[in-house]
């Protein structure tokens, strides 16, 4: 006897691709928080991402509020984490506040992380500069020039650069 697929039954709500209210921001929250545990994420950045599973906005931005006020998405972590962890890279300032920027971060959440005296941005673009090109001097201009793009690249200051070449 052949093998026959059972019929399949569908309730008469979801026959149309309804779904309840509740199940659908449950599962939003639950997507939110699936994403939330592999990075820290802005609000905007989140947002895009559900919004991109094609869940409604209203009721994203009804679950990102939810997760704002349960302590589970902020801005300040991510800033603090996203700050620690490209400096540590050899990135600089400028790069950095770049990055944040485009995730949606406003500069009144950025700039109490990102503010660093000239001495330690100085000691960032030493190491970045020797991670690349070593600790030998730059022997001709077409070296120094190159150094030099490599730093703005990586987003630090061009007065600090030139310092820091010159004092080579």
């Amino acid at each position: 006897m052949p093998y026959r697929r059972p019929e399949l039954t569908i309730p008469a709500d979801a026959a149309l691709g309804a779904v309840a209210a509740p199940d659908l921001l449950a599962e939003i929250h639950s997507r939110a928080l699936k994403l939330l545990t592999t990075r820290e994420h802005s609000r905007l950045e989140l947002g895009r991402k559900l919004l991109a599973r094609g869940y409604p906005p209203d009721d994203v931005d009804s679950v990102l509020d939810q997760l704002i006020d349960e302590g589970l998405l902020s801005e300040q972590r991510l800033v603090a984490a996203y700050v620690e962890e490209r400096l540590g890279k050899g990135f600089g300032p400028l790069r950095i506040l770049a990055e944040l920027r485009a995730k949606g971060v406003s500069d009144a959440a950025i700039d109490p992380h990102l503010l660093l005296d000239d001495d330690r941005c100085l000691a960032l673009v030493a190491e970045a500069d020797a991670a690349k090109f070593g600790r030998t001097p730059a022997d001709d201009a077409k070296t120094l020039a190159k150094r030099a793009r490599f730093l703005e690249y990586r987003g630090f200051p061009s007065h600090l650069i030139a310092r820091l070449l010159r004092a080579d």
